[in-house]
């Protein structure tokens, strides 16, 4: 059973900006904190930001004032807006709870080069 299905990734130039979409089923999704993770080749998954329910969020120190998380709990998605992208922000992006996580979705791809 599918319960996350991340999108919005792909190939952009250092300084570029994607948006990247969670959606998930109510059921999982509804009165959780969500966050967005990712993973590079050859690293460990990581926390890059995170939101509560009621929208408080936070982000890790190497995407602060770049990236910007945000939900909408009627369509049960959760969004990372992300801008002036690195080259080290190269990685698979998943989202999942922060507490009781579930099953891990495919993830997206986002790749900054030029």
């Amino acid at each position: 059973q599918v319960q996350f299905v991340e999108s919005g990734g792909g190939l952009v130039q250092p300084g570029g900006s994607l948006r990247l979409s969670c959606a998930a089923s109510g059921t999982i999704f509804r009165g959780y904190a969500m966050g967005w993770y990712r993973q590079a080749p050859g690293k460990q998954r990581e926390l890059v930001a995170e939101i509560t329910s009621i929208g408080t969020t936070n982000y890790a120190g190497s995407v602060k004032g770049r990236f910007t998380i945000s939900r909408d709990n009627a369509k049960n998605t959760v969004y990372l807006q992300m801008n002036s992208l690195k080259p080290e922000d190269t990685a698979v992006y998943f989202c999942n709870r922060l507490i009781a996580p579930r099953t891990w979705g495919q993830g997206t791809q986002v790749t900054v080069s030029s």
